[in-house]
């Protein structure tokens, strides 16, 4: 995990207004299929950079077209600012990336099975031990992170719930998001116990909503952390159909992305679950075979360590690869930016996307293992003119 870093993000208003790769042509050069170390000495042959990826790649060709107007191709590859072709009348905007205060709704399975002992000493225990004890993931982050959470499980009533979170006097289900929340969401988990069934998408849909009329603060971008041991049924513990991942996918078309830890879901089609969850709730294909190259992460937990490593693990890789800017874009544009990290260009939807509303600039997979482990990272990235939303 890098640390003390000051990470400085160059956002270009001009610059091209496409996100070329010499390797995507048919047929590719010879060196796109060259091996590499990101970060480490430079082995690519002559008009090529490494990638985050570990393989030898090009944004330009020398003497070519593909960088627009005002920008050139570097030695290595890269499209660069010339200094000369800017437009007067859109000079280059410099934002800053700021550190991300993510907002995260913590979605737990109350159901009956969370009570069975084979993570020690229950499911439920073990879950609230890793989120809430004095060395648990919440109590640790809770500065950093507007945490809230909700329980859900098909014996509540009102199931499915209302439209937004229940915050009647009869049922304690949940709490709202806050900065320093790991004394309440606590006192959440401590006063229920596990019972019922496990409707998780009316659960999804009902937090989705409640950002939606609660919204996080100007550049917090809202997650969903959901805990689960099994895979989902409706309220009576009716078929779910497909429903859960269609919450998931629903909720990341609302700007909501959601990740997901799995308490002792081994068998094929619960994995199977989890990875259609992973990939719905960050925008991905869902129907991948689990783990494949390129699919959102999903997390299981067999035992606490596991449990507590896999809680870690996702609030750790938003607090590193979220990247907050100082103004906005249009996040429907933003495949027409270029960003790169420690001079290295990145792929948008493999490498980088833009979340929050055009605010946050989100490094994924290899990038953003790349950020957690540079001491002094740099991104840079450019965008249209018209892709600019405020400055």
């Amino acid at each position: 995990m890098r640390t003390g870093a000051v990470l400085v993000l160059l956002l270009a208003a001009c610059g091209s207004k496409n996100s070329p790769d010499v390797c995507k042509e048919v047929p590719a050069p010879a060196a796109c299929s060259t091996t590499c170390t990101p970060g480490g000495a430079d082995t690519c042959p002559a008009g090529f950079f490494c990638s985050p990826s570990g393989t030898c790649d090009a944004q330009c060709t020398q003497g070519g077209d593909e960088c627009g107007a005002g920008m050139s191709c570097s030695p290595d590859g890269m499209c660069v600012a010339n200094g000369s072709g800017a437009d007067a009348n859109c000079p280059d905007v410099h934002f800053m990336a700021m550190k991300t205060t993510p907002s995260i709704e913590l979605l737990l399975d109350r159901s009956g099975s969370m009570a069975m002992n084979d993570i020690s000493p229950t499911r439920y225990k073990a879950l609230h031990t890793a989120l809430t004890s004095a060395t648990g993931a919440i109590t640790q982050t809770q500065a950093d992170v507007y945490f809230g959470a909700a329980l859900f499980s098909g014996d509540f009533n009102p199931c499915p719930p209302n439209a937004q979170l229940d915050q009647s006097a009869t049922q304690n289900t949940s709490v709202a998001r806050a900065l320093n929340n790991a004394n309440a969401i606590d006192a959440l988990i401590a006063s229920n116990t596990p019972s019922g069934s496990t409707p998780t998408a009316d659960w999804v849909t009902a937090v989705t909503a409640d950002f939606g009329a609660n919204p996080p603060p100007m550049g917090s971008p809202p997650l969903i952390l959901l805990a689960t041991d099994g895979e989902p049924n409706a309220c009576g513990n009716g078929n779910d159909n497909g429903a859960a991942v269609a919450a998931a996918q629903a909720a990341y078309a609302a700007g909501v992305r959601l990740f997901i830890i799995g308490l002792q879901l081994n068998d094929q089609t619960a994995i199977q679950f989890l990875q259609d969850m992973a990939n719905a709730g960050t925008g991905m294909p869902t129907g991948q075979a689990p783990m494949c190259a390129g699919c959102a992460p999903y997390y299981t937990a067999n035992n606490p360590t596991d449990l507590v490593n896999g809680v870690n693990a996702i609030i750790s890789g938003v607090l590193s690869c979220d990247l907050t800017l100082s103004g906005q874009v249009d996040p429907t544009q933003a495949s027409q930016g270029t960003v790169t990290l420690n001079g290295m260009m990145l792929t948008y939807g493999t490498d980088w996307t833009v979340t929050g509303g055009g605010t946050t600039l989100e490094l994924l997979g290899s990038a953003c293992s790349m950020l957690e482990a540079s001491t002094n990272p740099q991104v840079d990235a450019s965008f249209p003119c018209g892709d600019v939303i405020i400055q």
